[in-house]
């Protein structure tokens, strides 16, 4: 009787137009929502992005990542300079020279986990202007 129970539920009109809304907004759109939510109201998203990921689903894959608000920053190649990425591997990690120079040589290596976008973009900023290349995952 329960899976009756569901397949018959009905939406307010409200919650149907403030759904659809929200399905369609674009990415800005959805970090001011988020950034307003939080500042105003102190409502952060769930731990694991749970919202996130439902209201991304209606839509397919794009939309999912487009979401995305915690990046890894990973190292993919470094290039024809690698010292100079090695030297800013160091910086941004807080790695040894040592250490640094393995991660770099031992590519794919992951620099940051879990950082914002900005930051992962700067991070990224920084590797290419060195010589390396990075992907955002």
């Amino acid at each position: 009787m329960s899976e009756e129970a569901t397949a018959v539920a009905e939406y307010s009109a409200e919650a149907k137009e403030l759904g659809d809304k929200i399905a369609n907004m674009t990415l800005k759109q959805a970090k001011e929502l988020s950034d307003y939510l939080k500042d105003e109201h102190g409502i952060e998203p769930a731990a694991g992005g749970g919202a996130v990921m439902v209201a991304a689903g209606g839509d397919g894959g794009g939309e999912a990542a487009a979401e995305q608000t915690e990046f890894d920053v990973v190292l993919t190649a470094f290039g024809d300079k690698k010292l100079n990425v090695v030297k800013v591997v160091k910086n941004l990690t807080g790695a040894s020279l040592m250490e640094a120079k393995k991660m770099v040589e031992g590519v794919p290596a992951t620099l940051k986990e879990g950082v914002s976008k900005e930051e992962a973009e700067k991070v990224k900023a920084e590797v290419e202007e060195a010589g390396g290349s990075v992907e955002l995952k």
